[in-house]
């Protein structure tokens, strides 16, 4: 037992690495395209507002990952193991790919292997399709409020700031300050939604206590986006399409906003799939559609897709080895 319960705080580190290397490092994604920070400054941040966020915010999602989708004492710490461990080799894979997958729905996807590994009727239907309805919603409402920003009233905003500035120096200054309080909020946002795709499983197998769970989870995260973070960086960043501060700081509050609402009634979403969202949106409405790089964004979309699937299914057959 000694053990197993060695192996789950390395597979819940290994998960946490992942996920800061992917998912919360697409939380500076716009702000490094806009060329307001540097990739260092922008792993940093992420690091320690994701630490900040998970260990202030993360219990709700926490606690549905742990014993929201399948009742409490379902999952024992063999299991627990094998549903983290496999979450974290489908975010080990886009990584290497470069590709901002769903951490969220990897998480899900392996929990809910391990769900039909012990008989379907164990899987809490509503609140699965719950956190779906999530899942299709937030990237949507992403996309929506970006164009609309984008196309009617990016120009108002423009006359209003260049209206109470003095110079175009005063100008960059203000929205440098503004995009890195809403990237410092995003980040904090992510600890709080993600930190539980690393550790939920465990603490609902009694492997840790929520907060220690969170604290672990965190650490986790924020050495993750020091260490991987600045390769997915680029590919949200400067591989979609191009962004001006204003945009940016627009997707960055959108993306922050409804990962935060989500934190707080336990519904795990992808960060990723909504900043992504948001930044396509600007784009669409910025230059239209051409713009947008259809082989980037397909990418990213299979992988949306393919993560809950492949997470499931790597789960079952680790349960069935074992």
């Amino acid at each position: 037992m000694d053990i197993i319960l060695i192996v789950a705080f390395l597979v819940a580190i290994f998960m946490g690495l992942n996920i800061g290397g992917n998912n919360a490092a697409a939380s500076m994604g716009a702000a490094y395209g806009a060329k307001v920070r540097t990739k260092y400054q922008a792993v940093l941040l992420i690091g320690v507002f994701s630490l900040l966020g998970a260990v202030f915010s993360g219990g709700e999602v926490i606690k549905t990952l742990g014993t929201g989708i399948l009742p409490e004492g379902t999952i024992l710490l063999e299991g627990a193991t094998v549903a983290v461990g496999a979450a974290g080799i489908t975010l080990f894979l886009a990584n290497i790919l470069r590709i901002p997958v769903s951490t969220s729905q990897a998480a899900v996807g392996a929990v809910v292997g391990i769900g039909f590994f012990y008989g379907a009727s164990q899987v809490n239907v509503p609140l699965l399709g719950k956190i779906v309805v999530w899942w299709i919603v937030t990237p949507v409402t992403a996309w929506l409020l970006a164009y609309l920003m984008g196309k009617y009233l990016y120009t108002d905003i423009l006359v209003w700031i260049a209206d109470h500035h003095e110079s175009e120096a005063a100008i960059r200054r203000s929205l440098s300050v503004l995009l890195t309080i809403s990237g410092c909020y995003v980040a904090y946002s992510a600890g709080a939604n993600n930190a539980g795709n690393a550790v939920g499983p465990l603490v609902g197998a009694g492997a840790m206590l929520s907060l220690d769970g969170a604290i672990l989870g965190g650490i986790a995260i924020g050495f993750g986006a020091l260490l991987m973070g600045g390769r997915v960086l680029d590919t949200v960043g400067n591989e979609i399409t191009e962004l001006c501060v204003i945009r940016a700081t627009f997707v960055e509050f959108i993306s922050a906003i409804m990962v935060h609402a989500a934190s707080i009634f336990g519904v795990p979403v992808s960060l990723g799939e909504i900043v992504a969202a948001g930044v396509i949106g600007i784009g669409c409405a910025n230059s239209g559609m051409h713009i947008i790089r259809g082989e980037v964004v397909k990418k990213i979309l299979i992988a949306w897709v393919v993560s809950p699937l492949l997470a499931g299914t790597v789960a079952y057959v680790l349960m069935r080895l074992i």
